[in-house]
């Protein structure tokens, strides 16, 4: 954990931010650590804030808009993949970073639970990545989609940091 909290500190919010984009919205983002991450850098910047050596010097509200702004471009950039590469993903092999079962489990889940699969995915890992690509493949109406983007980043952005803001 400890090793955690010094990545974070070490590289600030900035790369907080990049991870969660990247989490939402490259093929790769599964690998990322986002409600661990979210819920520590919240709780570092309550630390921080009571005068603590190791934290993340930046307003809770502040940070919390950014990563939500952040969590909502990363999932258009992966709808706008998924609409454009669409099906083609489906017909891939497995590579070291591309399973094909991740991508069948996030259309399951999103055949089963509809637009509402873009908030739930969020609080998901693994299908959190795919969730969007796959709504673009399905070629699901783009303001839907931006709607329930926005409340699954609002919701999920919020929930981990300020409860790792509040735990502190």
């Amino acid at each position: 954990m400890e090793a955690f909290i010094h990545f974070i500190t070490g590289f600030g919010v900035l790369a907080i931010l990049c991870v969660v984009f990247a989490e939402s919205g490259l093929l790769i983002g599964f690998v990322f650590p986002g409600d661990s991450l979210l819920f520590t850098a919240g709780y570092l910047v309550q630390q921080a804030e009571h005068g603590s050596t190791i934290g993340l010097h930046i307003n809770i509200h502040l940070f919390v808009l950014l990563i939500f702004i952040a969590a909502v471009l990363g999932d258009s950039v992966g709808y706008t993949f998924g609409r454009r590469v669409g099906r083609k993903l489906f017909e891939r092999e497995n590579s070291r970073f591309f399973k094909k079962k991740y991508l069948v489990q996030a259309e399951d889940f999103y055949k089963k639970h509809g637009s509402l699969t873009i908030v739930l995915a969020r609080f998901t890992p693994i299908v959190r990545t795919f969730a969007p690509i796959v709504a673009g493949a399905s070629k699901m109406h783009y303001n839907t989609f931006l709607s329930f983007n926005i409340i699954g980043g609002a919701l999920w952005s919020a929930t981990f940091t300020y409860l790792g803001y509040f735990a502190g």
